[in-house]
């Protein structure tokens, strides 16, 4: 799901705006059970992977409370008024796809090549503001609490076969940006 600043302006684009987001979203996850699949922060929107969990609360009550915690804190640090957020949220269920398998693990691609088709990065991982690296080194820690998608899990038996199967999907991203990852 994605959610964009409001006119599509780049609001998210420096440090402080992106910190926010991570601390307002790292609240979310201590406040309601959900799991966060991946995430990537740009300029003027946000890409969230989540997984709702048996009697938990709604991926609208979970959206509701990120956004708008962070649109109060936003405005309050900026002295400004009036909505940070062009609507409510755009989404997509994983599982209703095609080949769930296959379609996750390329939006986790997609995602992680977001910033290199914007020209604000020239490599996923070192975009900070990305949960790729998740999904690429075993020793990476978040700063957000990132559970790694039951169809990664399925790529292998240890986190280096995962890896390398994960990297199989991510060829045609890394062939387009001439970028190996």
């Amino acid at each position: 799901m994605y959610s964009r600043c409001i006119e599509k302006r780049n609001l998210l684009n420096d440090h402080s705006a992106s910190d926010l987001l991570v601390e307002v979203t790292s609240l979310a996850q201590d406040k309601y059970a959900f799991e966060l699949i991946a995430y990537q922060i740009m300029d003027n929107h946000f890409h969230f992977v989540i997984r709702t969990v048996k009697d938990g609360e709604s991926i609208s009550t979970i959206m509701q409370y990120i956004k708008a915690r962070y649109a109060e804190r936003y405005n309050r640090i900026h002295e400004r008024t009036g909505p940070f957020w062009n609507e409510r949220f755009k989404d997509k269920i994983i599982e209703q796809s095609d080949d769930p398998i296959k379609y996750c693990m390329q939006l986790l691609w997609y995602l992680a090549f977001n910033p290199i088709r914007k020209n604000i990065a020239s490599d996923p991982k070192s975009y900070r503001y990305s949960s790729i690296n998740c999904y690429l080194d075993e020793n990476y820690r978040s700063p957000l609490k990132i559970t790694l998608h039951d169809y990664f899990l399925w790529l292998g038996n240890s986190f280096n076969e995962r890896v390398s199967n994960f990297l199989a999907y991510g060829h045609i991203f890394y062939h387009t940006y001439g970028i190996s990852v």
